[in-house]
């Protein structure tokens, strides 16, 4: 069975930094691509984040350049996204997705999300 767990998120002020993983099982995590996600309440989701199954040249959405940056671990099945300078916009749920074609074009397991709450 197949499944994405999110976890890392939480409280921060911010100016912070918090690292969140998204642990895979159950697939053969090296085929996958793996994005990160986030919605906001009232808010449509957006991408985040993308690296590819072979892990060369992850792409971000503008909002989070420099800041986040996106890694994965095939020793430990886990992708992580590290956040730092946090700002309260950056506050959403964030969901980890897998796309089984390898490049972050679509994407067909979703994680069930974790909370990142900004502020002061």
């Amino acid at each position: 069975q197949l499944q994405l767990v999110e976890s890392g998120g939480g409280l921060v002020q911010p100016g912070g930094s918090l690292r969140l993983s998204c642990a895979a099982s159950g697939f053969t995590f090296d085929d996958f691509a793996i994005g990160w996600f986030r919605q906001a309440p009232g808010k449509e989701r957006e991408g985040v984040s993308c690296i590819s199954s072979s892990g060369g040249s992850p792409n971000y959405a503008d909002s989070v350049k420099g800041r986040f940056t996106i890694s994965r671990d095939s020793a430990k099945n886990t992708v992580y996204l590290q956040m730092h300078s946090l700002k309260p916009e950056d506050t959403a749920v964030y969901y980890c997705a897998a796309d089984s074609l390898g490049y972050c074009l679509g994407y067909d397991y979703w994680g069930q999300g974790t909370l990142v709450t900004v502020s002061s």
